[in-house]
């Protein structure tokens, strides 16, 4: 028998029995990944009450408890170990914790007790006590330990995706996205949790391992911040394409007004995903509180025509503005609606003969305007009747009048009142004779010379 030193007094006193455990059972995870075995990692309990972890691979050698990093694992994007030393820090946690380990392969057999450091006798130190093997053909390696819990296994267990039964429900180029079985979502790297998150729809298993969890991931590889893998999680999710998935993404972002969404969902990059997805899949037209408070005959007309009213932040929607979603079509949001419904309108003109007799007289009061301002503007062709009306592009309701560059339009309704025809008429008429929008200065004066015009005719009268 030989004795190997693994130059260990104390280390990772915090560490419990699953922890070791949980690094003993990532090792036999990868060597299966590693030799491609065709046969699984095995755990179970003899009858006497003794704790089984064995994989079917190469076999454990004394060489594996020197302290390095593992060349051949940190050339694997898939295994769980990196850092080379988890397997004595798990011996170190036995002993310490009073776990009796024998370990079996073809190589050796390997038991675990305390002696003095060779030419230190005053220092005692944890070795590794090596023996020739009982079974040279024994395939894999085998842990035999005493003291180990049901509660510790399950414990230990609970810390990998392989016994989790989170199902996958879509896999892209840096990692699975799972459905939570129940409690918080939890974050796996390369199927060992390390991380969970009380307010998150999914579960994840990263793979692709970038160098910021790299550096995050410490030697218990538990407690791994948010800021290390969130990243990971947005790539993730951008890549998506299960039904499932953008399912839950949407039925999420379509929460935001009441505020109940998930952590994912506060992401922008993820919410800008999500309208994507959604617009590509349904009828839906994106606003900002402004806006359904604002435009609301425009949004009546849209859920007319089928289209489901979803409220988005403000900053989001600045962001998707003009954008198209994944089949290239353009993403509809408020403003795109307005655009497209100007574009498609189209005015219902009523004939003169074909209003009613109150209408006639209502109508035949502009001839009577334009006698006392000097006569009809040269570049107003026709004063015309429409049924239908454009919204404007301020409270976005169905204008009562249009100055359009060759005629006023007037909204049919408002032949029911004279005084209203008069005041729409001579507000469009200001447009027409001074050839300005809204709010500008020359609209006003223009208006307000009419209006002075009329009233003092109205007045010597």
């Amino acid at each position: 028998m030989k004795k190997f030193d693994l130059n260990i007094e104390k280390i990772l006193e915090d560490w419990e029995v699953y922890h070791a455990l949980r690094e003993i059972i990532a090792n036999a995870i990868d060597e299966t990944f590693l030799t491609n075995s065709t046969k699984d990692i095995e755990i179970n309990k003899d009858n006497q009450g003794k704790w089984h972890i064995r994989d079917f691979g190469r076999g454990l050698n004394y060489q594996h408890f020197t302290q390095k990093e593992n060349d051949e694992k940190l050339n694997s994007q898939f295994v769980i170990g990196k850092f080379g030393i988890g397997l004595k820090d798990a011996m170190a946690t036995f002993e310490r914790k009073g776990i009796d380990v024998d370990i079996k392969s073809k190589h050796n057999e390997i038991k675990l007790g305390k002696s003095q450091k060779v030419g230190f006798d005053d220092i005692v130190t944890l070795h590794a006590y090596i023996s020739p093997p009982t079974d040279a053909q024994f395939i894999g390696t085998e842990f035999i330990l005493s003291g180990v819990t049901d509660s510790d296994i399950s414990k230990s267990k609970a810390l990998f995706l392989k016994f989790s039964n989170e199902k996958i429900i879509d896999k892209t180029r840096n990692g699975e996205i799972l459905l939570k079985n129940y409690g918080p979502g939890k974050i796996y790297i390369n199927g060992v949790k390390v991380a969970e998150e009380e307010n998150f729809i999914f579960s994840y298993n990263i793979t692709n391992i970038n160098a910021q969890i790299k550096k995050a991931l410490n030697r218990e590889r538990t407690n791994v911040g948010r800021t290390a893998y969130a990243s990971s999680i947005k790539s993730i999710l951008l890549d998506c394409e299960s039904k499932e998935v953008i399912d839950e993404l949407v039925k999420d972002l379509k929460k935001f007004s009441s505020g109940n969404i998930h952590d994912e969902l506060k992401w922008i990059d993820v919410q800008e995903h999500a309208v994507k997805l959604l617009n590509s899949f349904g009828k839906v037209v994106f606003v900002t509180s402004d806006q359904r408070e604002d435009g609301t005959d425009l949004l009546e007309e849209a859920r007319e025509g089928g289209y489901e009213i979803v409220t988005i932040p403000t900053n989001l929607q600045t962001k998707i503005q003009g954008q198209t979603d994944i089949i290239g079509q353009n993403i509809m949001d408020f403003n795109q609606f307005h655009h497209d419904q100007q574009e498609n309108f189209e005015f219902d003109f009523i004939e003169y003969n074909k209003l009613t007799y109150s209408e006639k007289e209502v109508y035949d009061k502009a001839n009577i305007l334009l006698k006392m301002i000097g006569g009809k503007p040269s570049r107003l062709s026709e004063i015309r009747i429409s049924e239908t009306m454009q919204k404007d592009d301020y409270t976005f309701r169905a204008a009562e009048g249009i100055w359009d560059g060759s005629d006023i339009i007037i909204k049919r309704s408002i032949l029911i009142s004279q005084k209203r025809f008069i005041a729409v008429f001579l507000h469009e008429l200001a447009h027409c004779i001074s050839w300005s929008p809204d709010a500008s200065r020359s609209f006003e004066n223009e208006l307000t010379r009419l209006l002075g015009l009329l009233g003092s005719i109205a007045i010597s009268k």
